[in-house]
């Protein structure tokens, strides 16, 4: 283990939840609700600076030596050598071209790990009812519709309803079943529990129609697979409650 992290890796956690997570896609016959217990999560995504220190720990995470079962090759392509991000990254911006291996073995290094889909949606929606209002949803598409800047801003924006910043309006974020969230142009490719989500015709039976960012973030996390990297996609650790 890493024997002194920066401050914003154990100061910054909130509390989420317990509250109900609203699937895009509900199971006919099952509850439209799912449960969430609650759980620490990080108020801010891991920064360039805090991924720089366990990289610095674990060269094995550096962008030389890591295997491509692990990461692909645009790991870490934007930091100016293959130990240090350089001064063309702001070191309190979020960490991005980062694999889900990568942020697994980040979360795991401090004793914590990714949070489930459930559970970043429900942090996303800031209220203990999975919900968020016209107003809010608009803001959120305001923010995808934006292109993605040539550098990341700092973390740290204003906190939603449970405490927790920057979930819609810096980068996409790693949960832990991400490709649980299955994209297909035919539902009958998918049955039972394992239906989560499905794009074209099958928006007629999403629980929401009106909720657009919610079919983006399915196409989106299920276009993924554990080794990519994009320059704006990062994460942010969870971790248990006592």
């Amino acid at each position: 283990m890493i024997a002194a992290w920066p401050a914003l890796a154990l100061a910054g956690v909130t509390t989420v939840g317990p509250g109900t997570y609203r699937p895009l896609y509900p199971v006919e016959g099952v509850d439209p609700t799912v449960p969430v217990a609650a759980f620490g999560l990080d108020e801010t995504p891991v920064t360039v600076a805090e991924y720089a220190v366990f990289v610095a720990g674990h060269p094995e995470w550096r962008r030389d030596r890591v295997s491509r079962l692990f990461a692909d090759e645009g790991y870490l392509t934007d930091w100016a050598t293959a130990e240090a991000p350089g001064e063309g990254l702001l070191a309190d911006a979020p960490v991005t071209r980062v694999s889900w291996f990568a942020a697994r073995a980040y979360c795991r290094e401090r004793g914590a790990r990714l949070p489930t889909e459930s559970e970043w949606e429900l942090a996303a929606a800031g209220r203990a009812d999975g919900t968020m209002s016209e107003a809010e949803l608009a803001q959120v598409l305001a923010w995808y519709g934006r292109p993605t800047p040539p550098r990341h801003p700092s973390v740290g924006g204003p906190p939603n309803g449970w405490g927790a910043r920057d979930l819609h309006d810096l980068v996409w974020e790693w949960v832990e079943d991400f490709n649980a969230s299955l994209v297909s142009v035919d539902n009958r490719e998918q049955s039972g529990a394992d239906r989560v989500a499905f794009c074209g015709a099958g928006a007629l039976g999403a629980a929401d129609r009106d909720d657009y960012a919610a079919f983006m973030r399915v196409a989106f996390r299920s276009s993924l697979r554990a080794t990519t990297t994009t320059r704006n996609l990062g994460f942010r650790c969870a971790s248990e409650v006592p």
